[in-house]
Formats: C-alpha cells, structure tokens, sequence
C-alpha cells in the first residue's frame, strides 16, 4: 500500500544559515514566539525580519497566531509553525522497529513498535514500514509526511542515503534507501547509523542537552557509538565511525559476524549474550537461565538481565564480562577524544546499574585521572525514544535548513 505518493511537500528555499532556516529551528526548539522575541534572537532589523516572516508565511510553514500578551509596549504579532507539519521518524534495528510521526515541534503524535528481522531485506522490511505508516495515516496521524529520517544499524553513507556493507544487514548494500524512501512518500528523506541518530536524540531532549564533546554508546544486538565532537555528529570519512562493536579485543576470539576473531561484538552484544546465555541453560550451569528454556524454547539478553536482577551467578558473571569488555575498549576511546560525558542507551542497556558500576569500574582502573575526573558515565535518559528522537530531529533538519 502506498501512502501520500506524489504529495508535494514545501520547502524553504534557504541555505543552512539563513535567518529563515534560524527563525524556524528557533519555532520548532521553542514553542510559539512573540515577532518581538523573534527580532531580538536573531538580531534582525524590524523591516527584514518582516520580510523574512511574509516569505514564510506565504510557504504555509509558519502560522500568524493573532496578537501575543504583552506586559509593556504594543502588542506584538505571535508566530507558530504550521499546525499540519508531520514528521516520520523511523528507528530500525536489527531485531525491532520503531515509528513515530511527530507534529513540528517534534512532540509525538502517534507510533508504532513490533519485532521484524532487518536479515529478511529491504524489500520485506520497506514494504512492512509502508503498512505502518499506512496505519498510522488511516488513524488520523497525518495526511502528508514533510520529511521523513530513519536510522539504520550498520555503517551508512549518509549523502547518498545507504547502507555501505552493514555485517548484520544481508542485501542491504548500497540499497538506495533514501531514494525508495522519497519515491514512496513524496517527501525529504535522510539515512543515519541507529547509534548517531539515538546520539542526536538524547542531545537535543535528553540527558546530553548542552553537552558538546560526548559518546552515547548503543549497545543492543550490535554495539555501535554516536560521536559528538565540538558540538557536532562526527561520521567520519566514509561513514563508519563508531562502529566500536568490531574492535578487536582478542585475535585468538570467537567469531564475528564481520568476519573477524575476537571484536568486541563477538563477546558482548545481544546476540552473543543470548548465545552464552543458551550455552549455561542446556549445560544447567544456571537453572534459573535452563527453566526459562524450558519455559519459552529460546533465552533472551533480557532473560540475562532479568537472572542478574534475581541474582543468579551465572548471569551476574555475563553482565560483568560483557560491561568489563565494554569498558575497557571505552578505555581507549576516552584516552583517544577525551569526551565530557559517556551515555550508554540501546536494548541492553536495560541490564542497568549492574552493567553501568562494570563499565565505570574499568574505564576509573584503565583510563588517566584527568581524563575521567569529571566524567559522567550515565544510561540514557531518553531509553526506547532516543532512536526516534533523533530520526524526527534529522527530518525537520531537512525541511528547516536544505535549499
């Protein structure tokens, strides 16, 4: 089923640092604002910054909301963005699916999260996304979609808007994600890795706000690290910075879905906790592990966090193994870019404060004083949302600062 294709979506004609593009990011961070507070934000005369506003006005972007209250002086015009703007925030991982629209100021209107496997393909995967947002549309969530932004768990390409050899996404190389996406919705598209786009999320509404040097540390079936540098996502050269689940710990190690022996994602990981944790239920090591095999036919990374909580030896000594292999490759990279603060989000990081105290007592033994004296390591305030977040704050980008 197709939703909106075709639908026009209007755009400003505005480079990245125009007053248009700011007046817009302002509306959108803020909240409706007074044409007076508008003026003294972006240090604008009175006739441009009018002129500004009309431009807007006459795109059906911004909205004029009649008179805002005033304690001194006139009144002044109150401005808002448009009612009807809708964002598709796509958060795909690689057991899971998340979907939210959002109006324009990123506050959510509807979503949507079920189980998929991203090893069926883009073409069972795209098509499952395009049901989704058909219900969503038929619920009333939104009637045309302006930008849509989707986060993908592997290394992209990010001006083309593809995946680029992703080790857990078999027929997802170099797919023309973006293109199939603007084809099918009639709207912007933008393609990021899922640990930069929940790295983008947790800075602009969570635990990250106003933090500028930070690694928010994705740990879930892959194990992935969104950059922060100076203010800004670093991706690197061909997009594939932060795949940290693939740095090699032991070359004599088990094997990775890379290819490789001994990557960190080959130790910890959901899909390796779930391996081990398998491994102790049918050697019986761990009753608590072998009655939930008994009981489901499969255990879970969850079931390990669920068995720590409840103490069982054998999955304490997991959690601790795996945030002990965790902090000692964050070790490296604090030593490396020295960030102000470290946030560890994704599924696993629901294994909580018995993962966080391993990670930070590595990283405190590892890692020179001054490099964490004053570093927070902390689990992401946003949890589940960050993903989509993130997705929705990269579409509005698009819409708010692409000519």
């Amino acid at each position: 089923m197709t939703v909106a294709k075709g639908a026009k979506t209007a755009r400003p004609a505005v480079s990245p640092d125009s007053a248009q593009a700011r007046l817009l990011a302002l509306l959108r961070d803020n909240g409706p604002m007074s044409l007076a507070e508008l003026g003294e934000r972006l240090d604008l005369p009175r006739t441009r910054l009018v002129s500004e506003v009309d431009t807007l006005l006459a795109s059906g972007l911004i909205q004029d909301k009649g008179r805002a209250p005033s304690r001194v002086g006139r009144p002044s015009t109150l401005l808002a963005l448009d009612s009807a703007i809708r964002y598709g925030a796509i958060d795909l991982g690689a057991t899971s699916i998340d979907i939210e629209i959002t109006d324009g100021y990123l506050e959510p209107v509807a979503g949507l999260s079920e189980e998929v496997d991203v090893k069926a393909g883009p073409a069972a995967i795209l098509q499952r996304i395009t049901e989704l947002f058909a219900d969503l549309r038929r619920d009333g969530a939104f009637d045309r979609l302006n930008a849509i932004g989707i986060g993908v768990p592997g290394p992209v390409d990010v001006e083309h808007g593809m995946p680029i050899s992703p080790p857990i996404m078999p027929g997802w190389d170099r797919y023309p994600l973006r293109a199939t996406l603007e084809m099918e919705f009639g709207c912007p598209a933008i393609v990021d890795n899922d640990a930069n786009i929940m790295s983008v999320g947790e800075k602009y509404r969570g635990i990250a706000r106003n933090v500028r040097n930070y690694l928010f540390v994705k740990v879930g079936t892959g194990i992935g690290c969104g950059i922060h540098i100076d203010g800004r996502i670093y991706r690197g050269d061909n997009g594939c910075a932060g795949d940290i689940g693939h740095i090699r710990l032991d070359s004599r190690g088990p094997q990775c879905v890379c290819g490789n022996n001994g990557c960190l994602e080959a130790y910890f990981g959901g899909s390796a906790l779930s391996r081990h944790a398998e491994a102790a239920a049918r050697s019986g090591t761990s009753p608590y592990l072998a009655a939930r095999l008994e009981a489901a036919g499969v255990v879970t990374a969850r079931d390990v966090g669920k068995g720590a909580i409840q103490r069982d030896p054998v999955c304490l000594r997991l959690v601790r193994d795996g945030g002990s292999r965790l902090g000692e490759v964050l070790a490296g990279l604090i030593s490396f870019i020295n960030p102000s603060m470290i946030v560890i989000g994704g599924g696993l990081a629901e294994l909580g404060n018995q993962l966080l105290a391993e990670v930070r007592t590595v990283i405190y033994q590892r890692s020179i004083p001054v490099a964490t004296g004053d570093l927070p390591i902390v689990l992401s305030e946003l949890g589940s949302r960050a993903g989509v977040t993130g997705a929705a704050l990269i579409a509005s980008d698009l819409l708010i600062r692409q000519p």
